[in-house]
Order: C-alpha cells, then structure tokens, then sequence
C-alpha cells in the first residue's frame, strides 16, 4: 500500500527519500522556518499518513491537522518539540532514532573538549588579527582531569569510552535513572553536587525534561570549580544562559562549548556573544555523514513498521501504551 509521508523542517536524506520512493510512498518536506501554525496547515493540506519530524513544533493542533495520521518519527533524539501526551490521547505512537547519531554526538563533544582545553578557537583568531602571542597562552591537559558526565545515555557512555585513553576520573550522574549503567572506570554518584564539586570539566547529555530544565544555574553554578570547562551538546534549555553568561564574565566557568542553545539562532543582543571564553557551533553535534543518512533511514523505518503492521523497533518507541492498546 502506498503511504504519505509529511517530514517537518529542512528534510531528511537522499537515500531516505529513494527509499520512500523505491516503496512508493509520496512525500512532502516543510520548511526548516515553519511554525506549528504552518506545520498544521500543510499536514491539513497533505493529509500524511506518517510524520517525520526534524525542526518545527509539533503541537496539539498539528497533531489534530491530519486525519490519517497514525504514526510519528522524530528524526534524532531530542523529542521536546513534539507534544507526546497529545499524541498518546489520540494514540498516535511517537518514535525516536536512539542509534542513529549517538557516536556523531560524542565525537563532537570529544572536539570541543580539546577546543576549549588547548583555546584552539582563540588562538587561531589570534593569529588572524596577527597576534602570535605564546606568552600568555594557557592551555590544559586532559590527562587525569576530572570528568564530570550529566546524563548517561548512548552519548555519555560512548564519551566516556572515547576520553578512557587520557585516564580522566570520570563521574556520572543520571537526573532521569536511578540505575544507569555501570561502567568500570566511572564513578556514579546519585546526587548531583558530588559531581559539580569535583569535576574540572562537565559535559551535559541530559534531554531537556521539566527535572532538567535550567538544571545549570547561577546555584548550580556556584558549587563548581572555579575555572571549570562546561560543554553543552544536549539541550539550550538545560542552561540558563544569563547565568552562564554572568559565569563566564567573571571566570568562575573558565571556558563552555555550546551546540544548543535556548533560543535557536541567537539573537544578536545574546551575552554570550561577547564573550571571547566560549566556543559555538550551531546545533550540528549530531550530525555527520553517517548520521545524517542514519537518522533518515531509521526514521523511514520506523514510521513504515508501523504503517505496514510490522514488528517495530520498541526500543526506539516512546508511548509504548499506545500500541499495547490497539
């Protein structure tokens, strides 16, 4: 049977669509500025039987938009823009690609690291505004510093493999499990201060939940070391970033690296902005050139198991009651 496919923001693979055309299903990609409001009357317009979701919020009345729609896919991880309760009470399932871009995250994170521990941005910046100054470099080695890792999903444990060559004391805390997997050469902590206490570097892998919501703030903020490198590839929410901002300022936070941000892209007046301690990039840590292909095609998959009546991937569902309901 052939399916509509309606993919939210900026589009996904071209192998994902081949593959969508190879089953032929038809399907309409949005715009990666569309609001819920222009989201919901091209789903109205369109009527998909399926969504895969890449920018834009799916809300209530998008969800409400489609008649056909049976299934939803989020293109990644971070699922706070699409409204999963709304979903569940019209039983639509709401899927994630937990496999696709975990190793894209960690290695992006892994570099930023290195940016802000070497000041490879600021030197580099240096040199084209034609300083070469050697003097006052100030530089730090990773070796045997103090890990301090929030959240210990895919990205987490794979971070923590990845710096295991370095021999970092790595600590993690886990503010969404009680039990996270153990890993041999991580401590685990139940309470969070251990961890702010003594990490010289921390590195955020939370979602964005209303438990970690504004989890780094100006209180958090205080029982930290002084100096310490904070590196964000979760979520912009996470942070309060006046807080951060007033941190960084004073050199209480020595140095962040931030791929997320609380609004997305920043306004010029941001005071991060003027800070020449932090390192940017735009919301990219998840993808690569496996990723990207990875996402789309386990996006794809997910979204036809369910339309087809296939066995699906439960690891990758969200509102697992809704399929035992039906």
């Amino acid at each position: 049977m052939s399916f509509k496919i309606f993919i939210s923001g900026s589009g996904i693979a071209d192998e994902a669509k081949q593959f969508l055309d190879e089953v032929n299903c038809s399907h309409l990609t949005g715009d990666a500025k569309d609001s819920a409001e222009d989201i919901a009357k091209k789903c109205a317009a369109f009527n998909p039987h399926g969504l895969i979701v890449r920018q834009g919020k799916i809300n209530e009345a998008v969800i409400h938009s489609a008649s056909n729609l049976r299934v939803i896919c989020k293109h990644g991880v971070g699922v706070d823009n699409i409204d999963i309760g709304a979903a569940t009470r019209q039983r639509i399932p709401v899927f994630y690609t937990p496999l696709a871009n975990y190793e894209s995250v960690a290695e992006h994170t892994l570099a930023l690291m290195f940016c802000l521990a070497r000041r490879i941005t600021t030197e580099s910046a240096n040199i084209r505004q034609g300083k070469f100054d050697k003097k006052n470099y100030g530089g730090i080695e990773l070796f045997k510093k103090s890990l301090g890792i929030i959240g210990f999903g895919r990205v987490g444990q794979r971070l923590a493999g990845l710096v295991k060559p370095l021999q970092m004391n790595i600590i993690v805390y886990d503010p969404l499990r009680n039990d996270p997997p153990s890993t041999p050469h991580a401590m685990h902590t139940d309470h969070l201060e251990p961890l702010l206490e003594q990490a010289d570097i921390i590195s955020l892998h939370c979602p964005l939940t209303p438990d970690t919501e504004g989890l780094i703030n100006k209180q958090t903020i205080a029982k930290m070391k002084n100096g310490v490198l904070l590196l964000n590839t979760a979520r912009g929410g996470v942070v309060v970033e006046k807080d951060l901002a007033a941190a960084l300022a004073d050199n209480k936070i020595g140095g962040a690296a931030l791929d997320v941000f609380e609004e997305e892209p920043l306004s010029a007046n941001n005071p991060l902005l003027k800070l020449n301690n932090v390192v940017f990039t735009p919301h990219i840590a998840g993808i690569s050139d496996n990723s990207y292909k990875n996402m789309g095609l386990e996006a794809v998959k997910n979204v036809l198991d369910v339309l087809n009546g296939r066995a699906y991937n439960r690891e990758a569902l969200l509102n697992g009651e809704v399929m035992n309901k039906k």
